[in-house]
């Protein structure tokens, strides 16, 4: 079981693919650090050795920002933005998509499920 970060990443997947299980890092990152480590990407998570997992985490912890801090990190820029009351705080607050995407058709996601109207006739 390979644990970073306080992330146990998926055993069988590619050590690749396996890292962007942890927040914050993407597949780009991901090969950057397997890079460094000089560790081959195409193994698996479970055929990493206990060195090899220990310089990855070491390379992690000192250059990338992760999981909790980062997640805390983006909570205040949000709560930041709200608190300006800019344009994209208020987004936020009302729960609308912020960059410029359409609302009136789309925006499902973020809008939620489609609200039938009560007492239509049909």
């Amino acid at each position: 079981m390979v644990r970073i970060s306080g992330i146990d990443l998926q055993k069988k997947k590619r050590i690749e693919y396996a890292l962007t299980g942890i927040y914050g890092i993407g597949l780009v990152s991901s090969q950057q650090i397997l890079k460094k480590a000089n560790v081959n990407p195409d193994l698996r998570a479970y055929e990493i050795e206990d060195k090899d997992v220990s310089l990855i985490r070491e390379i992690i912890k000192t250059d990338y920002q992760v999981e909790g801090d980062l997640r805390r990190k983006v909570s205040l820029n949000i709560k930041r933005l709200s608190e300006i009351n800019c344009i994209r705080g208020r987004r936020h607050r009302q729960q609308l998509p912020l960059r410029g995407q359409r609302t009136r058709t789309n925006a499902r996601a973020r809008r939620g499920p489609k609200q039938t109207m009560a007492g239509k006739k049909k």
